[in-house]
């Protein structure tokens, strides 16, 4: 069994595309780096609107997670993620993504059903964890100062 198990992956390696490691890298980077030049720049404009720090950045979040779930939705997300590789998962855009990948393949089966049951296939355990890991922090927190 283990043989097969060796030969399988040899096969696989040998089938397996060569990534261009060097060009993904420059491509995650440049891409990462657009997306937050583009948030700082958001925030900016929010800013010279008359929004403090604050709520500027709350508007700037805000404004990445409606462009990516749009984005996501009319099939455009994907074909920037294929060329930009890594670069699109900056924590809240890669997230947005995936959590609406769930809800746009899961729309045939309904809105209840399929959008409203798989749409937290991703972000479930990831609100789990973070809710978890805020109150071990909090409790942490707490004991440090009050203990």
């Amino acid at each position: 069994m283990n043989e097969d198990k060796q030969n399988y992956k040899r096969y696989a390696e040998g089938r397996a595309k060569k990534s261009p490691l060097l060009k993904d890298c420059i491509a995650a980077f440049l891409s990462g780096g657009a997306i937050c030049a583009g948030a700082e720049g958001l925030k900016t404009l929010y800013s010279s609107l008359g929004m403090d720090k604050t709520d500027a950045g709350t508007m700037v979040s805000c404004t990445l997670i409606f462009l990516t779930a749009l984005l996501t939705g009319l099939g455009i997300f994907d074909r920037i993620a294929k060329h930009a590789g890594a670069g699109t998962l900056v924590p809240i855009t890669g997230f947005a993504n995936a959590v609406s990948s769930c809800a746009v393949d899961a729309k045939t089966e309904g809105f209840i059903l399929g959008v409203g049951a798989k749409i937290f296939t991703i972000a479930g355990p990831v609100i789990v964890y973070g809710i978890s890991a805020g109150v071990v922090y909090g409790v942490i927190y707490w004991c440090a100062a009050y203990v």
